[in-house]
């Protein structure tokens, strides 16, 4: 069966269960992404923590912007 066969069966389904495939299929994803990391492996993650020349950016942005609303 394929997706596009799935959709007239979902769209039919109460809210109750349209919530529990929601469930269940988040649930799915989850796992699976769980399965794709691997022990030991070091994975980096981007943080906005000493990311200086952002906060410079936005700052500019944000006075651009009130002066832009002030005049």
């Amino acid at each position: 069966m394929s997706v596009v066969d799935l959709f007239p069966t979902l769209h039919n389904l109460s809210r109750a269960d349209k919530l529990k495939v929601m469930q269940f299929l988040v649930q799915e994803l989850a796992t699976e992404e769980a399965l794709s990391l691997q022990p030991g492996v070091i994975y980096h993650v981007w943080s906005p923590y000493n990311s200086h020349e952002a906060a410079n950016k936005l700052a500019a942005l944000l006075e651009e912007d009130r002066q832009v609303n002030d005049a």
